[in-house]
């Protein structure tokens, strides 16, 4: 995964909060190791977790991003219910995506998975367009 995923977290009766994350960029080396203290993961078995939907994974992301504004953050405090917290793809990492089923299938299936990836990327965050809130998806667990 190049491109960058959303995390978007939106606390009951607070404003959304969102980060852009780059698994190959963006997090500092303290905060990874940090991140597989927490977890017990290595970093790329977190960066999986994370996509797949693991609690803790998740958990550990936000407490990073968290901490990089509050600094005196504490573990024991971050809670959340798991609909405020979400993870969404970029629309250039649907593209992406998009132009790898247009290499890989054919057919009818291909037709299914490109009407897909068009109706994500519609509603997708741009990366060339920071304003743009798209519509916040759950990619893996509802």
């Amino acid at each position: 995964m190049g491109t960058p995923v959303y995390l978007i977290y939106k606390p009951e009766g607070k404003d959304e909060q969102r980060w852009r994350y780059t698994p190959r960029r963006g997090l500092l080396s303290v905060e990874r190791e940090d991140i597989e203290r927490r977890t017990g993961k290595n970093y790329a078995e977190f960066t999986q977790a994370v996509l797949k939907g693991n609690s803790l994974c998740r958990r550990a992301l936000l407490f990073v991003f968290l901490r990089r504004d509050h600094a005196k953050l504490r573990w024991e405090d971050v809670d959340f219910e798991w609909d405020e917290l979400q993870l969404e793809y970029s629309k250039q990492e649907w593209e992406d995506m998009r132009e790898q089923a247009m290499e890989n299938l054919h057919g009818d299936e291909l037709a299914a998975a490109l009407a897909s990836f068009d109706k994500f990327i519609a509603e997708a965050i741009d990366d060339d367009d920071p304003g743009h809130s798209g519509k916040a998806r759950q990619l893996i667990a509802d």
